[in-house]
């Protein structure tokens, strides 16, 4: 069988893996918001399970700031929607790939391997702890084998304008001055494409349950990101900042994939400007598609 069910096809990183599986001869079934709710589990009558050879549950609410606002449908679509995955898993006896996030909170130590202590520090990725920690029960008191992706923070063409790369390219296009809150927080950025080739990997689990860190290995700073694209773009405009931090804000993040390039044998291949020249050349309606 080469069908693979994703849950969260239409998403950023669901429209992604769903065009390599295509590209590799799978057929896929999609589940997302507009045939229902992930947390209802009717949404699943109309897959027959036998059909299926393989799952990555990619639905969730992601934005950390709206889960602050309204914590309670983030722990209804991240948590109650996993069990439901997971109960398909058990009863149709599939594999499972979960896209976790990134559970640490403030790191005691850099970089950061699968296990360090977690400590969740946004009920985004709260609810995103309690799926994994179902998860885990599934694989051991149900042998649904499963594999858990932790990316850190993922970027790439199409991703939503309210996320920072393209928040920052859309003002390098339209306007004199670049405005962010906060020049100073670092983070590991991993392309969209390496973390497609993870998720790729994961699909013939190498065991029961397993935890795995998907990052660049090395963190930038929002005025190193900017600095950056700027120079892809060609650019040079006035940058202003708010000095304004988020909610408990962290200094700096970055992801320990010695785990993922040993089990896996998974490396990620873009470097972070690489990976910035790729959604300038992808968005051929803007015009700076020439640029490089």
């Amino acid at each position: 069988m080469n069908t693979i069910l994703i849950t969260g096809s239409q998403g950023f990183l669901g429209s992604a893996l769903k065009r390599r599986l295509i590209s590799a001869g799978y057929q896929v079934v999609g589940l997302d918001s507009c045939q229902g709710d992930i947390a209802d589990k009717d949404i699943f009558n109309s897959i027959n399970g036998k059909n299926i050879s393989h799952v990555y549950h990619l639905a969730a609410k992601t934005f950390v700031p709206d889960s602050w606002v309204n914590p309670s449908s983030f722990y209804k679509t991240n948590v109650m929607g996993t069990e439901n995955v997971l109960e398909f898993c058990r009863i149709n006896g599939l594999a499972l790939t979960y896209v976790s996030a990134y559970l640490y909170g403030f790191p005691k130590q850099l970089p950061i391997a699968e296990d360090h202590p977690i400590d969740p520090n946004n009920p985004y990725a709260h609810s995103k702890f309690l799926a994994e920690q179902l998860c885990e029960f599934y694989a051991k008191q149900y042998q649904v084998k499963t594999t858990i992706i932790r990316p850190f923070n993922i970027y790439g063409a199409d991703q939503d304008s309210k996320f920072l790369i393209p928040h920052i390219i859309n003002q390098l296009l339209s306007k004199e001055t670049v405005k962010v809150k906060d020049l100073l927080p670092k983070r590991d950025y991993v392309y969209i494409d390496d973390v497609v080739e993870a998720l790729m990997l994961t699909m013939r689990p190498v065991l029961d349950f397993s935890i795995y860190n998907i990052g660049a290995g090395y963190s930038l700073s929002v005025k190193e990101v900017i600095d950056t694209i700027q120079d892809v773009l060609h650019t040079n405009k006035l940058v202003e900042t708010e000095e304004a931090a988020r909610i408990n804000e962290l200094s700096d993040v970055v992801a320990d994939i010695s785990k993922a390039q040993n089990v896996l044998k998974w490396q990620p291949k873009h470097s972070f400007r690489q990976g910035v020249a790729k959604i300038v050349q992808q968005n051929t309606e803007h015009p700076y598609s020439n640029v490089l």
